[in-house]
């Protein structure tokens, strides 16, 4: 059975505390296993969560800030250490080749699994397969920084009723699916279409143009949101949103799930951050915690 969540790792900024790990959020996505920005003690956190390192095919990260990338090693190496045979693709942004395989290499052990590097020089298309299309778009922080956009193809739904009324039953429907006509009866005529699932990463960022180009249509969005209004100044100082220009987003954008998540370790009360995004976006909002887990919202 297919499976789409995100599997919340740590929802920390900059710091960890108590009961907020640095960074780390893996979505389950059918087969695929995206794991992004990894922090410190991702590793440990993919234990609590139930998940082995087996279910990871990607690693992207957005930025090479310490809260976002500082898992790499860890996560690297008990790739190795499980024995993991498939390939897993590492994203990350070209400029911070150097910290890549400082990270990857950062001690000495036997390096089994094959992690395949794929820098990100520009905006645009990272992969496509059956999952659909990876794409990135530029953010807006102090160094280079890159959010990510994952979209399903549209696709067909079928109608029992209709496949009923011209006769397509059993073996004859995959048959149907595949070749587009059987026996003289297309696909249009038996289906309706079926919009893609849309999901989107923006991590440390201004508000700027990726930001809503990537959560447009996005039916889950996870979004920083450092800050509280009350120090948006200190927001842009540093190159952050504050909850409420995450709700903004999520509004304009159509987003149906929003998920609010690096928290600065100066707020003590959670709900805030709902609270002011919800002045702003009456759809779902969830304030992450360390290993909650999101699913994607059933289809429209």
């Amino acid at each position: 059975m297919s499976v789409r969540e995100l599997v919340v790792l740590g929802t920390g900024s900059q710091a960890p505390s108590r009961t907020r790990n640095h960074n780390g959020y893996l979505l389950r996505w059918d087969s695929e296993g995206l794991l992004f920005d990894p922090g410190e003690g991702t590793q440990r956190q993919l234990l609590f969560a139930g998940v082995p390192a087996s279910a990871i095919t990607r690693i992207c990260l957005t930025h090479f800030h310490g809260d976002h990338c500082l898992g790499v090693p860890g996560i690297v190496q008990r790739l190795s250490l499980d024995g993991v045979r498939r390939p897993v693709r590492a994203h990350y942004p070209a400029s911070g080749s150097d910290f890549f395989a400082r990270l990857r290499y950062a001690s000495a052990f036997h390096e089994v699994a094959e992690v395949l590097e794929e820098p990100i020089e520009a905006e645009g298309t990272l992969a496509t397969g059956p999952f659909g299309q990876l794409r990135v778009r530029r953010l807006d922080h102090p160094v280079e920084a890159f959010g990510y956009q994952l979209v399903e193809a549209d696709g067909r739904r079928m109608v029992p009723e209709l496949l009923a009324r011209h006769g397509v039953s059993g073996p004859d429907v995959g048959e149907l699916q595949r070749t587009g006509n059987l026996r003289g009866v297309s696909l249009a005529e038996v289906s309706v279409h079926r919009p893609g699932q849309r999901f989107a990463f923006v991590m440390d960022t201004r508000l700027c143009d990726g930001v809503f180009a990537l959560a447009e249509g996005a039916d889950l969005l996870v979004i920083e949101s450092t800050f509280l209004a009350e120090d948006s100044a200190l927001a842009s100082e540093y190159g952050h949103l504050t909850a409420a220009q995450a709700g903004r987003v999520a509004a304009e954008c159509g987003v149906r799930t929003l998920v609010l998540t690096h928290f600065s370790q100066r707020y003590t009360e959670p709900n805030r951050f709902h609270d002011e995004a919800a002045e702003v976006f009456d759809g779902k909002i969830v304030v992450a915690e360390d290993l909650t887990r999101v699913a994607v919202p059933k289809r429209r």
